[in-house]
């Protein structure tokens, strides 16, 4: 994995090859940050960020819940990394990953003894899954629940739980795990959402299940519904998973991606559906910039984009305070 040449690091643009952190980085040690996935795609002679915004307000939120009280906004994150796509001249698909992370003053639990740090690199990204239509499995790992850590927050921490799940897919040979709570109903892929086709209705878990609140998710629930479909929130057990006409996850790195079997057991005919067909297309037609109702969705880096341009112009870039 090879990042463009430019990060944005603590309020500068430096080469990627000296965006380096201690070796006693408090992050590395107790996972005390808090990260993001942004996509970006090529549209004709532009390059258009998808969300942005909101992921970079979600990324605020999940560094309040765990303690960590950074000094910039999401506005200033979302000009800064339109800046940063321009400097690296980035034109084809890309995937952004900004983090707040704590340094290194204290190995010490108690995180106000650090001081925080932020991050923005970019790397070139295409697909996430290699094929459509995946095979996957019930963890033997549960999801961890909302009494032990926020799940909420997009925490670097959280996601020792998913990698263990991920890591056991791959190992007994399935594309990705599906993990479920506490209670035993079911939460989210490794690193996705999910959803279920039942009589060309969507279901999806409900926000007060112990999974993200996925902005990709968020989306697919507008799009379907605007197109006409019935989309409920609500818990699914496992027997609904198995039983269900259609399973598809949704995520930013996997976007629209298919579930055709789930522990041996052919989901529907063993096929993509049709719902999951029609929800893949609107997918696509938003991010080729085709449905005009979804525009403030997409963040343009060298068409004209009023509003960052104005932010760019007035030098909005956010300066990290170190911890008093």
């Amino acid at each position: 994995m090879t990042p463009f040449n430019y990060v944005w690091m603590n309020g500068n643009f430096v080469t990627s090859k000296d965006a380096t952190v201690p070796i006693l980085t408090h992050t590395l040690h107790y996972g005390t940050g808090v990260f993001e996935g942004i996509r970006a795609y090529p549209v004709g002679n532009d390059l258009i960020i998808f969300r942005l915004q909101e992921h970079m307000e979600r990324l605020i939120r999940s560094a309040k819940m765990v303690y960590l009280n950074p000094r910039y906004t999401a506005d200033q994150l979302s000009i800064v990394t339109v800046e940063l796509m321009r400097k690296n001249e980035v034109r084809r698909s890309a995937y952004i990953r900004p983090i707040i992370f704590t340094g290194s003053e204290s190995l010490d639990l108690d995180l106000r003894k650090s001081s925080l740090h932020a991050a923005i690199a970019v790397i070139p990204f295409d697909k996430y899954f290699e094929k459509d239509g995946l095979k996957a499995c019930i963890s033997n790992w549960r999801k961890i629940s909302d009494s032990s850590s926020p799940t909420k927050a997009k925490a670097s921490g959280n996601y020792l739980n998913c990698v263990l799940a991920k890591t056991e897919a791959g190992i007994n040979g399935y594309d990705e795990a599906l993990l479920l709570s506490q209670d035993g109903t079911v939460c989210e892929g490794s690193g996705e959402n999910i959803f279920i086709v039942r009589n060309r209705e969507l279901y999806t878990p409900p926000l007060s299940s112990p999974i993200l609140a996925g902005i990709t998710r968020d989306s697919i629930i507008t799009l379907a519904r605007d197109d006409g479909m019935r989309v409920f929130e609500k818990e699914i057990t496992r027997a609904e998973l198995y039983s269900s006409d259609e399973v598809f996850l949704t995520g930013t790195a996997a976007e629209v991606s298919s579930v055709v079997e789930i522990d041996e057991r052919k989901i529907g005919n063993g096929r993509k559906g049709p719902i999951t067909t029609r929800i893949q297309e609107l997918f696509s037609l938003l991010l080729a910039c085709k449905l005009d109702k979804y525009f403030a969705w997409l963040t343009h880096v060298y068409t004209e984009n009023q509003s960052i341009k104005a932010a760019i112009t007035k030098n909005r870039q956010p300066r990290m305070k170190r911890r008093s």
